[in-house]
């Protein structure tokens, strides 16, 4: 398989639709979609470039996040993000389907985005892409993050490297995203009018705030899963 299809399809109340197809490298999970026609302003490199950047604008003239959320942004022109939508999602093995808001369905588009759009400081979360789960909740979001991690600490040791079984590397990694975050609110706010990819992207990067706190907390809200000893139980609401 030379590339793996996701498909997004928004459809609204008065049923309109907006269809996004992605296809990811097969290999390195990285979006192969060609770029828009038309790149605007906000799209250049230095244009509220994120501090920590590592690129430079010889190299990439444009932020490549920006670059793959163009046509993202101009589908929801005017749209606001209460709206209600149906959802679907298809990927190579499986549909979702769910009712949800738009900004809800646009922050996990974005997610996907922009773990796969080349970005350096995202790339790290590449490896969930290739089993991305729209829509996914908070718990399920620190899950599957800590999970990948781990994984790659697996990989890491079994190649004769130190595996980091504390995730302080996962910790950088989410505080790095969210000052992606942030600057990439500023490039937004001159890209659109309207607030729903603003507020998908708030949204977003809520997980990249509350993961490092999950962590420094060790994981607290998930252990429930593994106190196999005790009677079953629901984890805490509060």
């Amino acid at each position: 398989m030379k590339s793996i299809p996701i498909r997004y399809c928004f459809t609204f109340t008065d049923r309109s639709q907006e269809i996004i197809n992605l296809r990811l490298n097969s290999k390195t999970l990285e979006l192969v979609n060609d770029p828009p026609g038309y790149l605007p302003s906000w799209t250049v490199l230095g244009f509220h470039q994120c501090p920590n950047c590592p690129l430079s604008y010889e190299t990439d003239p444009h932020c490549p996040l920006a670059v793959h959320l163009v046509n993202t942004v101009n589908r929801f022109q005017g749209k606001m993000s209460f709206h209600e939508i149906h959802l679907s999602v298809v990927t190579p093995e499986r549909i979702f389907s769910q009712l949800t808001t738009l900004q809800n369905a646009i922050s996990s588009l974005m997610g996907l985005i922009s773990a796969t759009c080349g970005c350096p400081l995202t790339a790290p979360l590449r490896p969930m892409a290739r089993f991305h789960l729209p829509l996914a909740t908070g718990e399920e979001t620190i899950y599957r993050a800590t999970s990948m991690y781990l994984l790659a600490q697996y990989f890491l040791k079994k190649n004769g490297q130190c595996a980091d079984l504390e995730l302080a590397g996962l910790t950088k990694i989410y505080q790095d995203i969210h000052l992606v975050n942030i600057s990439f609110t500023e490039r937004l706010k001159d890209a659109t009018q309207t607030e729903s990819t603003l507020d998908a992207l708030i949204m977003l990067d809520t997980f990249a705030k509350v993961l490092p706190v999950q962590i420094e907390d060790s994981l607290d809200c998930l252990s429930y899963l593994f106190d196999l000893n005790s009677p079953a139980r629901e984890p805490s609401r509060d």
